[in-house]
């Protein structure tokens, strides 16, 4: 079984969020390829929880898995 990099951070700006791995890298995914964020407000959006394998916004109702980011995969 393969593990993804645990995400150590989530930042956003106009049109796209940011995730920080364990390993060092940074993805940059376009807000667009998820909509429940695209349409959240900024403030929904800063309301996430990290854990070992993705990114859960209770409130708006979206989890993102870090091996799916990696994947090249939207919603």
């Amino acid at each position: 079984m393969t593990f993804s990099p645990e995400p150590i951070a989530v930042r956003f700006d106009a049109d796209n969020f940011w995730v920080d791995l364990e390993d060092g890298r940074t993805l940059g995914i376009p807000l667009a390829w998820f909509p429940r964020l695209l349409n959240g407000t900024a403030e929904l959006r800063e309301k996430f929880f990290l854990s070992p394998d993705g990114i859960h916004w209770e409130e708006l109702d979206e989890d993102i898995s870090i091996a799916g980011l990696l994947a090249g995969r939207g919603d």
